[in-house]
């Protein structure tokens, strides 16, 4: 069993209220627009690092890290990447990538806004876990903590507390 944190969206803002959650996990997942590489400098060191650029990021994170990834881990085929819509209305591209690699999960960020739905036309569960920084429209900062065994397991929504505060 693995124990994920799914987070998007820090445009440069690491609460230190998530250290303690990510480093409690085995992979910690961004779903792009890191905003500053000392986000990811500043991430927990135990737990793997799974991480795709957004569109705010800058050529240093864009070098280091891909625009998606697809990869299973937990028993689990996980398709992610930044900029992928939401059920029924997918970024253009984003529907024939998940048909054509038919992963369990589909995970994206960008919106700010967290959301997780089952996609029975797809057969695939969407994850965005809203942003965790600063900068944005949202009002909570929010990430995603689960299991996986197989399948999903024990997801939650951990609220951060509100945007622009500390």
């Amino acid at each position: 069993m693995k124990k994920i944190a799914l987070i998007s969206d820090t445009h440069g803002d690491l609460p230190e209220k998530a250290q303690g959650i990510l480093a409690r996990v085995d992979e910690i997942w961004h779903a792009g627009d890191v905003g500053d590489s000392r986000v990811l400098a500043s991430l927990p060191k135990g737990p793997l690092q799974r991480i795709v650029f957004g569109n705010i990021d800058d050529t240093e994170v864009r070098s280091r890290y891909p625009e998606e990834l697809f990869f299973e881990t937990g028993g689990v085929k996980v398709l992610m990447l930044h900029i992928g819509g939401k059920p029924p209305r997918y970024a253009t591209g984003v529907k024939t990538k998940i048909r054509a690699l038919k992963p369990d999960l589909f995970v994206c960020g960008h919106s700010h806004i967290c959301k997780v739905v089952y996609d029975s036309q797809l057969n695939c569960l969407y994850l965005n876990p809203g942003a965790l920084g600063n900068q944005g429209f949202h009002q909570v900062k929010t990430l995603l903590t689960f299991e996986l065994d197989q399948k999903i397991k024990n997801l939650q929504v951990v609220e951060l507390g509100r945007r622009g505060k500390l």
